[in-house]
């Protein structure tokens, strides 16, 4: 299995993007693999953080329907 692949399908196992089928599929396959489960630790332990300590601001619906009028594409 490719890195890049390894960690588009941690990434969403992390997100509970995968079907049950292949949650188990690809906990199988790292079973025995302890860099690829340190992958998944780091990776979940970053999830976290930015949940816990990263806010969103809160727009005002004047500021978004503005940002819309601008990149609305009129028809020709």
């Amino acid at each position: 299995m490719k890195n890049d692949e390894l960690i588009h399908r941690v990434s969403l196992f992390l997100d509970n993007e995968l079907n049950q089928d292949e949650a188990q599929n690809l906990m199988e396959e790292i079973r025995d693999n302890q860099q690829v489960q340190s992958l998944i630790q780091q990776e979940q332990s970053f999830k976290t953080f930015v949940k816990t300590h990263v806010s969103r601001r809160n727009v005002s619906p004047a500021l978004i329907q503005s940002i819309k009028d601008k990149i609305r594409v009129n028809p020709s």
